[in-house]
């Protein structure tokens, strides 16, 4: 028989705990009641800091802006023609070749730093598609001379080693041409160079070098100087020499047209069989002095730029040097066309 006697209720078991261990547990509360939240209070620091910082504060962080970094340093060299830059050769000793003593001449090394900042040749450098390129001027000017010296008086031989380098206008690269030329030729085994400076209006030879300036041909034309042999400036290139333009005056063309001219400038050729004179001049469309100095050279060496010389004054500037017998031209600043033929790189390749 089932005990239907309801039992009594004992408590729960926490309950029961609290009473064999003598404490009340908390109440519970009513489960139909939200439980309050808890009391939140900021967190006290435990204890104050054992010592003070007595430091000063730091002061803010000072950032400078960015800067963006310049495409070529202002040092650098300026290159030109697009060519790589090569290590400047040091120059040879200075006593190796300096003038014999009691020659009276002047000595002046060129700055090579200044020639690869022209994009000119560089002696001792390596060989570059433009170094190939007045290779074949120089070759084709040689052989002019030679010609001549063959066929020709005595005279006229010693003409044929004076070339006029000159343009029509200005800015086509004359000076560049001649210089270029001189240096060329001076690596030749069997001549001397000598780049004489005949741009008297506007004489650029000697800074393009980094020579000093003096005394020079004008100054030799008008009497202030008795012999222009003692004007010359020896370099440190093996075989070239300079001779400055000399004292500016208004006169130049006439003292280029007087006899005491045209017998101190054939007596640059004849005071040395193996002299080579290059003569930088003014352009013939814009001074005088080139025609005069037409009539005193064997050759003309005339720079035509592809992209200013026009047909016109091209025409007008050989009539202009109709002085002189042999005129050949140079074309210059010509564009680079893909697949054309360029010099220079052949000597980078190595053969199987």
């Amino acid at each position: 028989m089932n005990d239907q006697t309801p039992r009594r209720y004992r408590g729960s078991l926490i309950e029961r705990a609290a009473a064999a261990n003598q404490f009340a547990p908390a109440p519970t509360p009513p489960t139909d009641q939200p439980v309050p939240p808890l009391p939140v209070s900021r967190a006290e620091p435990l204890a104050p800091p054992l010592v003070q910082d007595q430091r000063e504060p730091l002061p803010p962080l000072q950032v400078e802006p960015e800067r963006t970094p310049p495409l070529v340093e202002p040092d650098a060299p300026v290159l030109r023609r697009g060519t790589a830059a090569d290590p400047v050769p040091p120059a040879p000793p200075h006593p190796d070749y300096a003038p014999e003593p009691g020659s009276g001449r002047r000595f002046a090394p060129i700055d090579r730093q200044a020639l690869v900042e022209g994009g000119m040749l560089v002696p001792g450098g390596t060989i570059t598609s433009l170094a190939e390129e007045f290779r074949m001027v120089k070759r084709q000017l040689l052989l002019t001379a030679r010609a001549v010296a063959a066929a020709d008086t005595v005279k006229a031989a010693d003409r044929a080693r004076m070339i006029l380098v000159c343009s029509a206008q200005p800015n086509e690269g004359k000076t560049f041409c001649a210089i270029n030329l001189a240096l060329s030729m001076a690596a030749e085994k069997d001549v001397e160079i000598l780049l004489v400076d005949a741009d008297f209006a506007k004489p650029d030879v000697l800074e393009r070098l980094g020579l000093p300036q003096g005394p020079g041909l004008l100054d030799a034309l008008a009497g202030a100087v008795d012999d222009v042999e003692a004007c010359i400036v020896d370099t440190d290139v093996p075989q070239l020499s300079v001779l400055p333009a000399g004292t500016k005056t208004t006169s130049d063309t006439e003292l280029l047209a007087s006899d005491r001219a045209r017998a101190i400038l054939d007596g640059l050729a004849q005071a040395n069989p193996r002299r080579i004179v290059i003569f930088d001049s003014p352009p013939a469309l814009a001074a005088s002095p080139a025609a005069v100095l037409a009539l005193h050279v064997g050759q003309v060496l005339l720079v035509v730029r592809a992209d200013r010389t026009s047909e016109s004054d091209l025409r007008e500037a050989v009539s202009t040097l109709d002085g002189c017998e042999h005129i050949q031209l140079v074309l210059n600043s010509v564009s680079f066309q893909p697949g054309g033929r360029r010099f220079g790189t052949y000597y980078g390749e190595t053969g199987k």
